[in-house]
């Protein structure tokens, strides 16, 4: 079939296995080209079929050499319809680890679930017998409690009082103005059970229990802090409050697990592009500038870029230094990376809604998500969306 980008509002339907396979490739490649590094080799990535996740898997193998088992939540092909990108980019790391020979078993469903813990649980204890580094990447809209069975949604709302600001669709390029009205006590209590630090606490309550974590391990999640014009739909609202939560919990189970001498770890990573990030108010624009800024500077990183500092170059350090904390945002949020964003920002404000700007930076990163305008991909060609998962275990 001839595979095209198809969108519902801001989600991309389909997804190219070539060109996803690319984007994997690439970073692949740039991480062997990098040299290798000094660092775990015994990994559980929870969520790992795209962005942090999913780079965070390849620095790990194909910069320290671990063995890898990954959980995620994707969408195989099925008659006309494509798998989900986040399939693609997993059959890809499959094959090239494979390739390697290093041990890369993947796990597709629900990573809320007690069901997919226990059966994470048993091809770790199968294949690499403990974990000394554990990653919880997950984004998600909805989580069911597993022992209630009751369902809650997150949501990206300011918290207290309603938000006015300037966004921008990046398929037209056009500022609008927005307002976002304020979360309620149920949205706000929805967005801590889903993007908290609940579960990743129990993930790692269940691996302990189970004698599947090594003495030593680290454990990471990721947040985002970002500038002053992003802080009121952000870090001062729902998902701040989340990723508080999650900063709490890290906090709470490096005293829990003291005995283990578990390095609980949230890194405060930059702003890049992702499928739910162009659907945040303010943050597209934000980026817009950003990425155009930060590239002038020669100091933009991907999420690959990123994964392998923080892996080869930051986790040592933060381990020498103790804490809970690692700022992997420190070239985004250089002063004078952000004088010259709040320059740019200023004037883009003054253009006013129904402007026009050139949002091809980030309309391209978008696409290139979901295997598109990837250079050397011929999208003209038949294409057969159904690829399997080398090491893909089965429930």
């Amino acid at each position: 079939m001839l595979i095209e980008p198809r969108f519902r509002g801001y989600i991309c339907t389909t997804a190219h296995p070539d060109g996803c396979f690319a984007n994997v490739g690439s970073q692949i490649r740039r991480m062997k080209d990098a040299g290798a590094f000094e660092g775990p080799k015994r990994a559980l990535v929870i969520g790992a079929g795209s962005g942090y996740g999913l780079a965070s898997r390849v620095a790990l193998a194909f910069g320290s050499g671990a063995g890898t088992v990954g959980v995620s939540f994707e969408r195989p092909a099925a008659q006309d319809r494509t798998a989900s990108a986040g399939w693609y980019n997993t059959a890809c790391f499959a094959r090239e680890a494979n390739r390697a020979g290093l041990v890369a078993r993947s796990l597709n469903g629900d990573a809320f679930s007690d069901e997919m813990k226990g059966r994470a649980i048993e091809a770790v204890k199968a294949e690499l017998g403990q974990v000394d580094c554990v990653v919880y990447s997950i984004a998600s809209p909805r989580r069911a409690d597993p022992k209630t069975g009751e369902v809650y949604g997150s949501v990206i709302k300011p918290l207290g009082k309603p938000f006015t600001g300037m966004t921008l669709d990046f398929h037209t390029g056009a500022l609008s103005e927005v307002t976002v009205e304020p979360a309620t006590e149920g949205e706000l209590r929805g967005t801590l059970k889903v993007m908290g630090g609940e579960d990743w606490a129990i993930w790692i309550s269940a691996l302990e229990k189970a004698g599947a974590l090594a003495s030593g391990c680290v454990t990471l999640a990721y947040t985002y802090v970002g500038p002053e014009v992003t802080h009121a739909i952000y870090k001062d609202g729902t998902i701040g409050k989340a990723k508080d939560d999650l900063e709490a919990t890290a906090l709470g189970m490096r005293s829990t697990y003291a005995a283990l001498g578990l390095k609980p770890y949230v890194s405060v990573n930059k702003a890049v592009v992702t499928q739910s990030s162009s659907a945040i108010p303010v943050v597209p624009l934000y980026m817009t500038v950003l990425m155009d800024v930060m590239g002038s500077m020669g100091l933009e990183e991907d999420c690959a870029g990123q994964m392998r500092r923080l892996f080869a170059e930051e986790l040592p350090k933060a381990e020498a230094a103790g804490g809970c904390r690692i700022r992997l945002d420190d070239r985004e949020m250089r002063p004078d990376v952000q004088r010259e964003v709040g320059r740019r920002w200023e004037a883009l404000a003054r253009m006013g809604d129904g402007a026009v700007v050139d949002a091809k930076a980030f309309r391209d990163g978008f696409f290139k998500l979901f295997g598109f305008g990837v250079e050397g991909v011929d999208y003209g060609r038949d294409t057969d969306p159904d690829v399997g998962i080398v090491g893909l275990v089965e429930p």
